[in-house]
């Protein structure tokens, strides 16, 4: 059931409008990269609670992948956020109208459907430090949240937002 509730929600967010961009070093051999750690000066821009279930969710999707956390990486990550309030401008418009003679008279009036969305932008960089902090792979997502999530909810979310983000990770050249 809880494997059900995941499915849900990762087709949830796949779907409903979480966008991932990503970027890379052409020259990576990404197969040398086995073990990675966080910085430890890390500013996440969400909650500490949020900070653990992200990575939390990295963690574990990094193991399935045959990596492991070491407190001597071949890399670091770094993850930032940032909220963006989005005006929803989506309305419902009501019109009436009429006339004779040759005259014209109407009014109209918007009606809005939704309130205001929030959406977060999440920002994980991949960086090499043993090569002077080089930055070999970055993925930059864009979804939907709510602020008012239950915990399950928050966990479920970040497990099927790392899914998505992960899913073109090492780059097919």
């Amino acid at each position: 059931m809880k494997a059900l509730k995941y499915l849900f929600l990762f087709l949830l967010v796949s779907s409903c409008g979480t966008v991932v961009n990503y970027d890379y070093e052409k020259s990576t051999d990404f197969t040398k990269y086995k073990t990675y750690d966080y910085f430890s000066d890390m500013q996440t821009g969400l909650s500490q609670l949020d900070t653990k279930r992200m990575m939390r969710s990295i963690d574990a999707k990094l193991a399935t992948m045959g990596m492991t956390r070491s407190e001597n990486p071949d890399f670091y990550i770094d993850i930032q956020s940032q909220d963006i309030m989005n005006r929803n401008n989506s309305t419902v418009g009501v019109g009436a109208g009429g006339g004779s003679r040759g005259g014209f008279g109407g009014v109209s009036v918007g009606i809005p459907i939704n309130g205001n969305q929030n959406t977060r932008e999440i920002v994980i960089d991949f960086v090499d430090k043993k090569q002077n902090e080089r930055l070999f792979w970055q993925a930059v997502s864009e979804s939907n949240y709510r602020e008012n999530a239950s915990p399950e909810k928050r966990e479920a979310y970040f497990d099927a937002l790392v899914e998505k983000i992960f899913s073109k990770y090492p780059p097919k050249n």
